[in-house]
């Protein structure tokens, strides 16, 4: 995930293809983080976190709630991926704007709607489910700005790099950056660029979108359009809905997305999977997971505030291993790895071989 230094690298192998999902382990040491009673802001939640590998480092950003009700952003790091070694007393990023503030009452009965519709993991609303990106000596976050009355949207800040390895927390003031009036999560940032643009991924119910943009520098009033859609498949696994997890990791058989989705006939539970995308064209998916990789199946996935949750938000490659981190029933920060290699072979196993994301 981005260029940090010490990045593993995936190397091409000739294993043989298994029609079945490769194995993925959940370490004994899930959850990796869970909340403190002795500190305010992160009693209640710690789950759904962004991972960056840098410095020899796995650096993670966890959305936290806590003392009034409201998602903030913990920090904590590892150095092999599982054992966290540090974690911050103070948040690393807490809302300021007003799109992430709770208005002031009264609320129309739509805010109310949007309220009871729309909270997660017991919180009222905040900085929601980050994602990290490193472009250049730059990291991106996206996450979910929700003022916990009107409808959730995509939110871009940014850091230097120099400052978010010295735990420095100088964000660049947020912005909004889907439009008002829609329901707009899921959103991360391709580590290059294609064809000199930006390519940004992000979810209006049901689909997975693109959007192609000169710049992250997002104008006042310049709001993601949707431009090319990736949308569930009807019968499958992923029938109801699809969201992007971790930004897309570089391989040679193409752009490795991990995505979460939702089966129509059971919208019980969360399922977790993973597709090829062409790595000079995203919007070209090679091919998809037939089966999901992850489902629920640990107490830790299943007891907490929401039951049948394993919802990816970052992925790093460390060696031969894919360390997918993702919240745990809307309560943990877990982890789960799986061989690269093998999904990959998975990947090249499953149908259909090609496809091209519809314009939106």
């Amino acid at each position: 995930m981005g260029k940090g230094k010490g990045q593993g690298k995936v190397v091409r192998a000739a294993a043989s293809a298994s029609v079945r999902p490769p194995q993925v382990i959940r370490p004994p040491e899930n959850p990796i983080i869970a909340p403190r009673t002795d500190n305010p802001w992160e009693w209640y939640a710690t789950f759904n976190p962004a991972a960056l590998y840098d410095e020899g480092r796995v650096h993670l950003l966890y959305r936290a709630i806590g003392a009034g009700n409201v998602s903030v952003l913990g920090y904590a790091s590892s150095t092999d991926g599982i054992h966290i070694e540090e974690r911050l007393d103070d948040p690393a990023y807490v809302p300021t704007q007003p799109f992430e503030i709770t208005p002031p009452a009264p609320h129309t009965e739509r805010q109310r709607w949007y309220r009871r519709a729309y909270i997660s993991g017991g919180g009222w609303g905040g900085a929601e489910d980050p994602r990290l990106t490193m472009v250049g000596d730059r990291i991106y976050m996206t996450y979910v700005a929700f003022n916990g009355f009107d409808p959730p949207r995509v939110a871009l800040t940014s850091i230097s790099r120099q400052d978010f390895l010295a735990r420095r927390w100088n964000w660049a003031p947020s912005r909004v950056i889907s439009p008002p009036g829609v329901v707009d999560k899921n959103a991360c940032i391709l580590p290059e660029k294609i064809g000199g643009k930006y390519v940004i991924f992000h979810r209006i119910f049901p689909d997975i979108l693109i959007d192609f943009v000169d710049s992250l520098e997002f104008a006042e009033g310049q709001y993601l359009r949707g431009q090319y859609a990736i949308s569930p498949r009807p019968g499958r696994w992923d029938s109801r809905k699809v969201g992007a997890g971790a930004p897309p990791i570089r391989t040679p058989e193409g752009w490795l997305l991990i995505y979460h989705a939702v089966d129509d006939r059971d919208d019980s539970c969360y399922l977790v999977g993973a597709m090829l995308l062409e790595l000079d064209d995203p919007t070209k998916v090679i091919s998809r997971t037939d089966e999901p990789i992850m489902r629920p199946q640990y107490s830790y996935e299943n007891e907490g505030h929401k039951s049948g949750v394993v919802y990816p938000c970052g992925a790093v490659l460390m060696g031969r291993d894919l360390l997918i981190y993702y919240g745990g029933a809307d309560k943990f920060v877990c982890v789960a790895r799986v061989d690269v290699q093998a999904l990959l072979d998975y990947l090249r196993a499953c149908r259909p071989r090609r496809s091209i994301a519809s314009a939106a």
